[in-house]
Formats: C-alpha cells, structure tokens, sequence
C-alpha cells in the first residue's frame, strides 16, 4: 500500500491518529507533500514509516528543505507520480510538471483539501491535511493495486498494468472517495 499525506504543521510530532497512524505503519511506500513544518517532525515521518519520500513545502524551515527536494518523482506498482507541495499556476502548472516528468498522476499539497480530479487531462491527488484540515475534512489518501474484482472488464484490470485503486480516508477510519489511477 501507497499512503499519501500533507500539510502536518507540527514543531515536534507526526500528529499521526486513528486509522492515518495505522495506514502509515503498514504502507509499503510513505509519501509526504510538504509542509513537515519542522525537522523533528520529518524524523518522526521516518520513524514511523518502512520508506519515506517527501517534497518540502512552503512552511518547511532550512533544515527539511536541505534534505528534500521541492520536486520529486516516485513510482509505485506501476504508477509514476510527479509529487510537489504546490504550483504557483494551479491545475494546469500541475499537469504541465506532471507531463514534463512523463507522469501518469500528479500529487500536490498545500490547499488542505482533499480531492482527487481526473479531468484536468492528467490525474491530480491532494490527500488534504490529517492534522491541520483548515475547515476541511481532515484525511490522507490510501492507494493499494487495482484489485480486478468484479465483471469481466475488471478482471482484465488485474494485470500489474491496471493501475492503482485509490481512497480518500479520514483519521477515523471513513472511506469518503474512491478513485482508479491507470498507467
């Protein structure tokens, strides 16, 4: 399992609760979009989880964005991500990364939303915030490979090709979007 989150805003801890704690402790791949806030807090991320890959955010000190790039790729299960905290151009400065780093998905942070929208023309992942939702739900995101249960047209989705299968979770544990990522 992929596990996408953001936008902690802590000086000292993870902030990690529930079912987010949990989803951490078990993913396979741990993806951070920024806003650790403050060293420890990234060290608390690398404690916490089997593989860590952050990007720095507009809120990270000096000491994070010494040991982050602002800008990364990261490929799962057959999937690549282009991951950055944000874009000063919105949705389409977002594809235009995710293009330029031939990506079949962008991940991005900072709005503390949760969304996942696939008609931009490349699919675009904010895990929202599981510790700051600013007035939004508070969440993170959960991606395992696509399962291929179901009808015959699914079935043929479980090849390693088919992509991943994706939701969008709140610390409590409640599924609140579901959502399919295709190489």
């Amino acid at each position: 399992m992929l596990v996408v989150v953001s936008d902690t805003h802590s000086r000292e801890e993870s902030k990690l609760q529930g079912r987010t704690a949990e989803a951490v402790r078990e993913a396979e791949l741990v993806v951070h979009v920024g806003d650790f806030y403050r060293e420890p807090v990234l060290d608390a991320f690398e404690s916490a989880s089997r593989a860590l890959r952050g990007v720095y955010g507009n809120n990270d000190d000096a000491m994070i964005r010494e040991r982050l790039p602002e800008v990364r790729t990261v490929e799962y299960a057959g999937v690549r991500f282009a991951v950055t905290h944000r874009h000063r151009s919105g949705d389409t400065g977002l594809v235009m990364l995710g293009r330029g780093r031939d990506a079949d998905a962008v991940i991005c942070g900072h709005t503390h939303r949760p969304r996942f929208d696939d008609s931009t023309g490349l699919p675009i992942l904010n895990p929202g915030s599981h510790a700051e939702p600013r007035g939004n739900r508070p969440a993170h995101a959960e991606l395992e490979p696509a399962s291929g249960a179901g009808d015959e047209s699914e079935q043929a989705d479980s090849n390693p090709d088919a992509g991943l299968d994706g939701r969008l979770v709140t610390p409590a544990g409640e599924v609140f979007e579901e959502f399919r990522i295709r190489p």
